[in-house]
């Protein structure tokens, strides 16, 4: 890889990697569903400033917004107000492993949407490792794990929802001829007109004006969730979605180094060993059959997993999460 794909690397791997530490900090003085709405808004501003700047369009199908609006519910409103609340009690560190999870539910969903037909060995023996090393991340049975039984449902269910979200995306968004930049921005601004329907309902709590919070909900909104969209949209053109892919793996780490010396979290061994399993069993959802030899019949296999939408661009989505993934709304959660 050239000096320049390294540099896009990394810049997109720290900055989806601090996503987790920026909802930690921003949460000392802002609500879940303030936070989330705030960052909805911002990204999806940038966005579409981008992509209106490059003369690209949003849709104007009503079918095609429909499906924005579910994707949006799915990949944006629920899995980051849940993600959000979870980091309220519980850790940053966590929050991220966790959020590794979700080609597992991705895979689930593709099932039941009949996208996948047959389940190979090396999507099975992921899906069993993932969920295992999901299970030792929470720890049930040891009264001193890693975050509350309610933070740790927050993550998990989060991670179920923006698998889902990927999968759904999939099947009615990617390949409609719409630009991916533009189905991101447009998700994001469904997104955030459902924010706005529950803002009277969960989000009139007082605001506590932290320089901090104020800061971290900015980034949050403007740089993780707007620019890392465009950064993810130019890695996948520019340097493949083989390469954009390892963004999973590198944010994940990054946001457990940032949560053990920024917010000083402490990881048992459970955690560590976790999220060995999930970040192995996402490698084991990705991996795709080898070609058949020449001169060979090919050996039947089911259909390869859709690529997660958060990966193949922004995020939300950006997490994040078709060329690597659908440009989704930003990562991360």
């Amino acid at each position: 890889m050239s000096k320049a794909t390294y540099a896009r690397l990394a810049a997109l791997s720290l900055i989806w990697g601090s996503v987790f530490l920026w909802i930690k900090i921003a949460g000392y003085g802002f609500s879940p569903v303030q936070m989330v709405l705030i960052r909805l808004a911002l990204g999806a501003v940038v966005i579409l400033a981008i992509g209106y700047a490059r003369g690209l369009r949003l849709p104007k199908e009503r079918a095609v917004w429909g499906h924005l609006t579910v994707a949006a519910l799915l990949g944006n409103a629920i899995p980051w107000t849940l993600y959000a609340e979870g980091e309220i009690e519980g850790s940053s560190s966590v929050a991220a492993v966790v959020n590794g999870s979700a080609p597992i539910w991705t895979l689930a969903a593709a099932l039941l949407l009949g996208q996948e037909k047959r389940v190979s060995g090396f999507k099975a023996g992921g899906v069993l490792l993932g969920l295992g090393g999901t299970a030792l991340i929470a720890s049930p049975w040891n009264a001193s794990s890693a975050g509350t039984g309610w933070s740790i449902l927050c993550f998990v269910l989060g991670s179920v929802s923006f698998g889902a979200s990927f999968a759904y995306m999939g099947k009615f968004l990617v390949g409609k001829g719409v630009p991916p930049l533009m189905l991101a921005g447009g998700q994001l601004g469904a997104a955030t007109v459902l924010l706005l329907v529950a803002f009277p309902f969960l989000g009139l709590q007082s605001v506590t004006w932290r320089t901090d919070s104020v800061v971290s909900v900015l980034v949050l909104g403007v740089v993780c969730t707007g620019f890392a969209a465009l950064l993810n949209f130019e890695l996948i053109i520019k340097d493949g979605a083989t390469v954009a892919s390892t963004v999973t793996y590198l944010m994940t780490a990054v946001a457990v180094v940032l949560g053990a010396v920024v917010l000083r979290e402490p990881l048992g061994w459970t955690v560590w060993l976790g999220a060995v399993a999930v970040l192995a069993a996402t490698g084991l959802l990705r991996r795709k059959p080898r070609p058949a030899a020449e001169g060979k019949a090919p050996a039947p296999a089911g259909p390869a997993v859709r690529p997660a939408p958060e990966e193949q661009a922004p995020e939300p989505a950006v997490r994040p999460a078709p060329e690597a993934r659908p440009q989704t709304a930003g990562a991360a959660d």
